[in-house]
């Protein structure tokens, strides 16, 4: 019970300076976001539109910073994220439930598919640490990591996308013709299978060496070398002994991953146009769109504070020695 209380405590505290900070970062950011909004009319804006546009936006400029925030607080709690500055007149909320699907669907399903991947293999690697294919996929995963993502994300565009022909070179799916059905759904899953293969190659040289260095630990124990002196079949001691206990660190770095699914993968959903959350924070960023970055920044820490609170209750499950 102990242990329970005090990951929640952690987890309030935790929460109340993530929303804080949230609160404080946007509102550094130089500049006017009303003024953004009518730049696009023309540069010479007349002053009493600015400040219409000012009020239309909630008015904050006239209230004092201690306001503004418990105004914050009671909006983010109660769902009410404002309006876009980017998207003017939507609603921040109909922003992100047109971009939340996007994101989970693509980084969710390569994150899950990266982690079973590079886990089965980061078991293998470490099991065959001494001998060539082990080394080789040692080699291989420290070569996945050094590679920048997003360069990894042009390459793919470049060649299989622009030099090949042989995926499209941005959306989620064909604009070309309205889809429905079946068609639509083919055309989702065609759009994301080269953002998908590189978010996967990208993750996959972690997850591996991470898996890898677990086995490795593992295998040194003493209860392995117990298992062996049985003379019980290696494939047996591999998965049953060694790789059901190096697994545990990798599951919680798992579900911390799954809770960072939320904040899309920024640089891949630019460079491939991708409609996720990513490009949406980008976008907002470069608008100064206050209500946007703060939903999803709100959205992000509660993914991962979450995660993280499940991960620590499931270890738990796992490993009653962390309870105390």
């Amino acid at each position: 019970m102990k242990y329970v209380s005090n990951r929640l405590l952690f987890f309030a505290i935790t929460l109340f300076f993530a929303l804080t900070l949230n609160f404080i970062l946007p509102r550094l950011m130089p500049g006017d976001p009303a003024e953004r909004i009518l730049s696009r009319f023309g540069p010479n804006v007349d002053e009493k539109a600015i400040e219409a546009m000012r009020i239309a936006l909630g008015g904050e400029h006239n209230k004092s910073l201690l306001s503004q925030y418990l105004d914050y607080l009671k909006n983010t709690f109660t769902g009410n994220f404002g309006i876009s500055y980017l998207h003017y007149p939507v609603p921040v909320s109909e922003v992100l439930k047109n971009s939340i699907p996007w994101t989970i669907g693509l980084v969710g399903i390569s994150t899950i598919l990266s982690f079973l991947l590079g886990t089965f293999l980061g078991i293998y690697a470490g099991w065959k640490r001494d001998k060539f294919t082990g080394s080789g996929l040692l080699i291989f995963s420290l070569s996945l990591r050094a590679i920048p993502y997003f360069w990894l994300a042009m390459i793919f565009l470049y060649i299989f996308g622009y030099r090949l022909g042989w995926f499209p070179l941005s959306n989620a799916y064909s604009t070309k013709e309205v889809l429905s059905g079946i068609k639509l759904i083919l055309s989702i899953i065609y759009h994301a299978i080269l953002p998908g293969i590189t978010l996967i190659v990208a993750s996959l040289g972690s997850w591996i060496l991470t898996m890898r260095n677990n086995m490795v630990s593992v295998l040194a124990e003493d209860y392995i070398t117990l298992a062996e002196a049985k003379g019980l079949d290696d494939r047996y001691v591999m998965v049953h002994y060694a790789a059901r206990n190096a697994i545990l660190p990798s599951i919680t770095a798992f579900g911390i991953s799954l809770g960072f699914v939320v904040s899309g993968a920024l640089l891949t959903e630019i460079v491939y146009s991708y409609p996720g959350v990513g490009y949406q924070l980008y976008r907002a960023v470069l608008s100064q769109d206050f209500p946007l970055i703060q939903a999803i920044f709100f959205f992000v820490s509660i993914s991962v504070l979450l995660a993280n609170l499940i991960m620590d209750f499931v270890y738990a499950f796992l490993d009653p020695r962390v309870r105390g």
